[in-house]
């Protein structure tokens, strides 16, 4: 598949969003157009980790961000469902919780946390623009008062009418960053929005370390591509050792087959 230039990427793209709500004043402003007024961050960070290893990959392109409330905030975009973002929230909750609590304070001075993921897919099927969470009593329905929110946004929602106009806007957006969609829009928070993203394309610097990024990410899945043909290979070779050739069809065939092969001779 081609690499996206950076000049044609949208806010759905990781980088770019990451990048873009790195900025104090943009993460207030599409936090204002999520939870329906205004943010006042005193703080944000992108967490632009990128670990590679036999055991574990992840790129980190997420937002960490707190208010003059206290009140911490995680907003990350997800384009493809993991079918595990219940239980990835609660660890960002987690995450949270720690970072605002020092060592022997006491329970009471945890900050609210809001969780966000904004999702180019439908992450529960209902056709909703936003599904929130909170905690509350299976008996009595009261609220738990945990000061817990975790928010799931979805670019694909069809109930116009049950959310405001500038969240319907900032969700087609994400995937239709154009600047006919948003002059169409009349949205006065989506258009400061638009003006902030498109000075940023416009950063060189930022633009050489997301081809740098790019290459990273395609030079090592090469290499993972070039390990995985170097096991499979070998399994074959132990396969027919065993007498085993017959079954040799199955490795690409039952995926389960395979994964148990590749165990039984220690690959």
């Amino acid at each position: 598949m081609a690499r996206k230039k950076f000049k044609d990427l949208l806010l759905s793209d990781s980088f770019l969003f990451a990048a873009a709500l790195s900025d104090l004043e943009t993460c207030s402003l599409v936090l204002e157009i999520i939870l329906g007024h205004p943010v006042s961050l005193t703080k944000v960070q992108a967490e632009h980790n990128i670990l590679y290893s036999s055991d574990y990959r992840c790129v980190r392109l997420d937002i960490y961000a707190s208010d003059d409330t206290k009140t911490g905030y995680n907003l990350e975009m997800q384009q493809i469902d993991t079918h595990n973002l219940p239980k990835r929230s609660r660890y960002y909750q987690a995450e949270l919780d720690i970072t605002s609590l020092k060592p022997g304070e006491h329970y009471n001075r945890l900050s609210p946390v809001i969780i966000v993921f904004i999702c180019t897919f439908d992450p529960f099927g209902k056709g909703l623009y936003r599904y929130t969470f909170e905690q509350r009593c299976v008996e009595t329905g009261k609220p738990l008062g945990d000061e817990a929110t975790r928010i799931f946004l979805n670019t694909k929602g069809k109930n116009s009418e049950d959310v405001s106009a500038a969240l319907v806007h900032f969700l087609k957006y994400v995937e239709n960053g154009t600047d006919n969609y948003v002059s169409e829009s009349q949205d006065k928070l989506l258009t400061a929005l638009h003006e902030k993203v498109t000075a940023l394309k416009r950063n060189r610097g930022l633009e050489a370390n997301y081809m740098y990024l790019e290459e990273f990410i395609q030079q090592e899945a090469k290499n993972e591509a070039q390990i995985e043909r170097s096991r499979i290979l070998k399994l074959i070779t132990c396969m027919i050792e065993d007498g085993r050739q017959d079954e040799i069809p199955k490795l690409s065939e039952t995926p389960e087959f395979c994964a148990e092969m590749l165990e039984k001779y220690h690959l």
